[in-house]
């Protein structure tokens, strides 16, 4: 089998100079030319992607996947004519909607029209305009709600289920824009406040929520799991104010575009990503790739001297890559290493940034460590994800993914497996280094969510657990 990666055929809304091409940038691809400027909310859904490049690197052509990914079949190929492929059609857009969804669409236009609603009302607050129209007070109550959950974001019950549907699905822009200013990172870093918005609504936008679990929620969730993270006496008073913006923009993009498949699925199809990125730490390259593009579209640190935005640019790739599950024994018998040394040293640089990486890492995977409510969503989603790989991998005939069988895995198999060889040695080591009262609860949560799935599932060989969860890392 051979994944063929094609972009849309999308209108340009101007003709790209050559001057333009010759130098580090991006372009955007859209129906609208206003969207070149700050987004209008009417007008968001017709962006349709963009492609970052820099001249100075022939490999950095980022292209955020907003187009389709097509599995084509080499048996009975035919021979191709020009513009007819036969494609078996693997949509990475839609790969995981499904076909009820399509009732919704009222909804989403509601909720649309909420989100535009409040755009309205903010832009109006902001020129000291009053509002007259009474079809604001809906939404100013579910902003009201949402708006005192954010002043329980510390806490470790946080419901970011409930969150998401009181900002209407815009849980990563509410939550990641709240800690930037509680921070004080805005006035810090002289943020332009409207690059950050948009910095962050197509942040927002880039991600697939179709996907069960590798959806902006999911980033949410995380970027909420790193400020917990943040707050732990060892971090709070060693990192620096750049320390926790990388943390917070880390955690807000770390699964930025995520196909809703892993990597052996993009290897064992030739997907052009695993061919760009030779292989290695393919997801988590496009990730930071797509965070970049982002940051260089938005030129959100333009007014940083080039080295140091180059430099933050660096750093994030370097948090980033930390969450790829394959190098997880990499990380942890460094982390363990310099645990049993006791030479960690958080006045240093780089141990601060190791420690961060191990931040990431633990927020990443948090899900089982969180209150059974909120954990027993997230292993479903999780699942779901892993067996419609499977269920996909089957129709092309392909080799099933470890973990994606649904005919030989059940959520309980997959979960306690999960919790047993990856999840428990990664906490265990972060109460080792930060022993408080947050890192108890976690481990506590870890040992009742583990008895919850074992009482859940017949008895089976620990064995083929074990195999199973070490080869798909």
């Amino acid at each position: 089998m051979e994944v063929c990666y094609q972009l849309p055929v999308l209108p340009l809304d101007r003709p790209v100079p050559k001057h333009v091409l010759s130098r580090r940038g991006a372009i955007s691809f859209s129906s609208s030319s206003s969207l070149f400027g700050a987004p209008d909310p009417r007008q968001l859904s017709q962006r349709r992607g963009a492609i970052s490049y820099d001249s100075s690197d022939q490999t950095a052509l980022y292209i955020r996947m907003l187009g389709d990914v097509r599995v084509r079949s080499q048996v009975g190929f035919e021979p191709e004519r020009r513009g007819s492929h036969p494609y078996l059609g693997v949509d990475f857009r839609t790969l995981h909607s499904h076909a009820e969804l399509v009732g919704s669409i009222p909804a989403r236009r509601i909720r649309r029209l909420f989100s535009f609603q409040r755009h309205l009302l903010t832009s109006r607050l902001l020129r000291g305009t009053p509002h007259l129209s009474p079809l604001h007070f809906l939404d100013e109550d579910y902003c009201g709600q949402a708006k005192c959950m954010l002043e329980k974001v510390g806490s470790w019950n946080f419901d970011i289920f409930l969150f998401d549907r009181l900002t209407n699905g815009n849980s990563l822009i509410s939550l990641t824009l709240y800690l930037l200013t509680h921070y004080g990172l805005i006035e810090l870093f002289q943020l332009d406040m409207v690059k950050v918005r948009r910095f962050l609504v197509l942040v927002q936008e880039d991600y697939h929520n179709h996907n069960p679990y590798h959806n902006s929620v999911h980033a949410a969730d995380v970027t909420q799991a790193m400020h917990c993270y943040l707050k732990e006496p060892k971090l709070a008073k060693s990192l620096t104010s750049c320390d926790v913006l990388l943390g917070l923009l880390a955690a807000a993009t770390h699964d930025l575009d995520h196909p809703g498949v892993n990597q052996p699925f993009l290897v064992k199809t030739n997907h052009y990503l695993a061919a760009l990125y030779r292989n290695t730490s393919v997801l988590e390259n496009h990730h930071w790739r797509s965070a970049v593009g982002l940051l260089r579209e938005t030129e959100l640190f333009s007014h940083l001297p080039t080295e140091d935005s180059l430099n933050m640019e660096r750093q994030l790739g370097s948090l980033i890559l930390a969450t790829d599950i394959s190098r997880q024994n990499e990380y942890l018998s460094k982390f363990r290493t310099h645990l049993d040394q006791e030479d960690l040293c958080l006045g240093n640089t780089s141990h601060r940034h190791f420690v961060l990486q191990m931040a990431l890492k633990c927020a990443d995977i948090c899900n089982p460590c969180r209150p059974w409510e909120l954990s027993k969503q997230w292993s479903e989603k999780v699942t779901e994800e892993f067996f419609h790989q499977g269920d996909i991998e089957k129709k092309h005939k392909l080799e099933v993914s470890p973990l994606c069988d649904s005919e030989t895995n059940s959520i309980a198999d997959v979960q306690i497996g999960f919790m047993t060889y990856v999840v428990e040695p990664l906490f265990a080591e972060w109460a080792r280094f930060s022993d408080t009262r947050l890192s108890q609860t976690m481990l506590g949560h870890l040992c009742l969510n583990k008895a919850s799935w074992n009482a859940m599932q017949p008895e089976e060989a620990e064995g083929e657990q074990a195999a199973a969860t070490e080869e798909q890392m």
